[in-house]
């Protein structure tokens, strides 16, 4: 058991009882606990299986491959339409685990057999990715920017345009295009400093 997910388990809040009965069943599977982005995560030789965390609504169980599932039960569920590869499986309450605790056992031993046979997620290109308007009117004014864009990553670039995407108005796409000119311009992703 790892030292950070220990606190994270020990602490008090809505799941914890859910928490704490999620670790005692994905420990079963053999996984390595770990704790990643503030939360515990479970791994096999290094690589991230599953990962447990929670939100106002549900806690739920992170599967980092879950789009390769199965899901014979229908339980997994993908967070937004721009997560491509991660599914999860959410709870509202301790019974619900209980009476679902066999379930979960074996979707886990799935993610795991998933993991263990090397499977990749294939991911949408760049290119397939919806460019907003506003973004497309940035790289008509200025190709220095634009050429400052298409030498980013491709992982830099779905960010950015994910990113900038997402907001509902224009005027906030437009916004976060400003922001982060500077960055694009110095060969930056969103996160880099």
């Amino acid at each position: 058991m790892n030292a950070q997910a220990d606190i994270f388990f020990q602490k008090k809040s809505k799941w914890h009882d859910e928490y704490n009965m999620l670790r005692e069943i994905v420990m079963k599977c053999k996984l390595e606990e770990d704790f990643k982005w503030k939360h515990p995560c479970y791994t096999l030789d290094g690589d991230n299986v599953v990962l447990i965390h929670g939100f106002k609504e549900y806690c739920a169980l992170l599967f980092f491959k879950g789009v390769l599932m199965k899901d014979p039960k229908a339980l997994l569920i993908q967070q937004t339409e721009n997560v491509q590869d991660r599914r999860q499986m959410r709870f509202t309450s301790a019974d619900e685990i209980t009476k679902q605790g066999k379930v979960i056992e074996a979707y886990l031993r799935e993610a795991i057999a998933i993991e263990k046979s090397g499977a990749k997620v294939t991911f949408k290109k760049t290119t397939e990715f919806v460019v907003p308007e506003e973004l497309s009117r940035q790289f008509k004014l200025d190709p220095a920017f634009r050429k400052a864009f298409e030498s980013l990553t491709p992982g830099r670039q779905r960010g950015y345009l994910l990113y900038i995407s997402s907001a509902k108005q224009s005027s906030t796409r437009e916004s976060r295009i400003e922001k982060y000119y500077s960055h694009i311009m110095s060969g930056k992703g969103l996160d880099d400093i």
